[in-house]
């Protein structure tokens, strides 16, 4: 059990330190969210003051992505662990994993980009911005779990 909280709690702020990394200004992925939230058509003073607004509530926002991923990370964790100790591989394991990414999040990153208020123009980009930022979130957690159980 120590393993499952240990990987879930380290998979969780490494999809954090991800998220901050893909979605920042100095990306492609996050130079299109900006795009997407229509930041890059304010002025700076504008972009500055909305940033100073959000600063204070900044923390709410981590700590429910910080819930959110640890999620998905304590769903790796499990079928790490816990397939590891009934003899499957980890490539298996891995397996497992990206089934659940393509059958579960693939779609709703899909829905949500369909049903959202989103620039058809840039859709199609940012759906695959998207999936591919929780497919490497995936693959880094599961290589955590992969120390843990070896």
């Amino acid at each position: 059990m120590t393993h499952i909280i240990l990987i879930t709690l380290i998979g969780a702020l490494i999809s954090i330190i991800i998220g901050s990394i893909w979605y920042s200004d100095k990306t492609p992925m996050g130079q299109l969210h900006m795009q997407v939230l229509g930041f890059d058509k304010l002025s700076k003073e504008q972009q500055q003051q909305l940033i100073e607004e959000a600063k204070p509530h900044m923390w709410k926002s981590f700590l429910g992505q910080f819930i959110l991923s640890g999620l998905t990370a304590f769903f790796i964790a499990l079928v790490s662990v816990q397939g590891s100790q009934n003899g499957e591989t980890m490539g298996m394991i891995a397996g497992y994993s990206v089934l659940a990414w393509l059958c579960f999040m693939v779609p709703i990153i899909g829905s949500n980009i369909i049903w959202g208020n989103i620039d058809r123009k840039i859709a199609f980009k940012k759906f695959i911005f998207d999936i591919l930022a929780n497919l490497v979130t995936i693959g880094l957690v599961l290589v955590i779990a992969y120390l843990f159980v070896k």
